[in-house]
């Protein structure tokens, strides 16, 4: 009877580690951060890269004025998501230059231009 019971317990720990495996394999869907700040006037969406100074600098704006925001890290999506990421920039009208500041789903601004983020937030 223990020798059965010690070849069960080996087959659901490999049964596990298959799962772990192909949840890696399939990926995670793109992630997106919400960031609470207590100035939620606007709608605020922000694609970025995760190793972009100009990127960093919009977070950090952002997060010093209280803004209520999300995010993505467009680099560290799959490339289905970067795919569809680049079509909804299209879409809007701009370019893939990061960083990109939506703001109430109208109001696109590529580049951390604290003058325009400012008029576009009221702030």
């Amino acid at each position: 009877m223990h020798g059965l019971s010690a070849r069960v317990s080996k087959l659901l720990y490999f049964a596990s580690i298959i799962r772990q495996a192909s949840r890696k394999r399939l990926g995670k869907r793109m992630k997106i951060a919400k960031i609470l700040g207590r100035n939620h006037k606007h709608k605020v969406f922000l694609y970025a890269l995760s190793t972009c100074a100009w990127c960093k600098m919009a977070k950090q704006f952002l997060k010093d004025n209280n803004i209520e925001y999300e995010y993505v890290d467009v680099d560290l999506c799959k490339e289905e998501d970067r795919k569809k990421i680049r079509e909804d920039i299209k879409r809007r009208g701009g370019l893939p230059n990061y960083p990109i500041l939506i703001v109430d789903d109208k109001t696109l601004i590529t580049g951390f231009l604290k003058n325009r983020i400012k008029e576009a937030l009221e702030i």
